[in-house]
């Protein structure tokens, strides 16, 4: 069964009365190299244990394990479970869970599907849901690769250097957890409905340690928060809801200043180790150091 193939998706998902739905997002591919790329760059034959995260009707899932061991399938949209039962009934080392995926312990599931050993994640990450997934999947620790489909927008904007327009707190976020690649694009008429905007194939592999090692990490992500709250602001302006409790503008720019940087530098200029010395020099202010 090709699961590409636009009238093999009309007649199943016809015979099982699904209907797309807008509020998830869904919209499924139709050019049959994606999922074979996806599942052929993922790591998913090396590891040989995988997570996906909404699998669909399945194209990428019967990929994967044709690839992997074992493949569990996480599915919010219980109208789609009877339709994978169907694409699926072929794979044996095929399980598929129904819930949310933010509700789930990522890592319990691994561990319980698993044992100790290895995985890889992939995801068809719709546009609304794609940060609180990867923060997720980041956070579970349970990937030794994250493979997703997102918004092209969104995978250049996670991948954008220090000063461009695309440079975000969340590139900053998942730059300090993981190394970022865009592996492919994926254009708009490569599914059904027809999205708006293109897609990319979207790699990170979770790094052994932090990129950069601030002494309070807590304190670094909330100085990376306020200097993107406030982008167009000047750095030292943008700091002031973050450190103005305890520092006055002068002292703020006289830290700044204090790791080399210009008082008139806007946050959004600053790299991750930039922002990492900065939260350094602020901790030891704020202990009295």
């Amino acid at each position: 069964m090709n699961l590409c193939d636009i009238e093999t998706i009309r007649t199943v998902l016809g015979r099982h009365g699904f209907h797309f739905s807008r509020s998830l997002g869904q919209n499924f591919l139709t050019d049959e190299s994606v999922p074979r790329r996806i599942a052929e760059q993922s790591g998913a034959a090396e590891v040989g244990n995988v997570v996906e995260v909404g699998p669909g009707m399945g194209c990428l899932t019967a990929e994967l394990c044709r690839r992997a061991d074992r493949v569990v399938a996480i599915e919010l949209d219980r109208a789609l479970l009877p339709v994978l039962d169907e694409t699926l009934a072929a794979f044996d080392n095929f399980l598929l869970v129904q819930g949310d995926v933010l509700s789930l312990d990522l890592s319990a599931l691994c561990r319980e599907q698993f044992g100790s050993a290895r995985s890889v994640a992939c995801a068809n990450l719709p546009y609304y849901i794609t940060t609180p997934v990867l923060t997720a999947l980041l956070d579970s620790r349970a990937f030794e690769r994250i493979t997703v489909m997102v918004q092209k927008e969104v995978a250049q904007r996670i991948c954008a250097a220090p000063g461009t327009a695309a440079y975000s707190a969340f590139s900053i976020y998942v730059q300090y957890h993981a190394a970022v690649e865009i592996l492919f694009d994926v254009p708009a008429d490569c599914f059904i409905p027809r999205p708006k905007v293109d897609s990319a194939v979207l790699q990170l592999t979770p790094l052994a340690a932090p990129a950069v090692h601030p002494k309070d990490e807590k304190l670094f992500f909330a100085l990376v928060r306020a200097a993107f709250n406030m982008r167009r602001k000047t750095l030292v302006n943008a700091l002031g809801p973050a450190l103005g409790a305890a520092m006055g503008k002068e002292e703020i720019a006289g830290l700044v200043q204090s790791v080399g940087l210009d008082p008139r530098v806007r946050g959004e200029r600053l790299s991750l180790a930039d922002f990492a010395r900065l939260a350094d020099a602020a901790a030891a202010r704020l202990a009295g150091v």
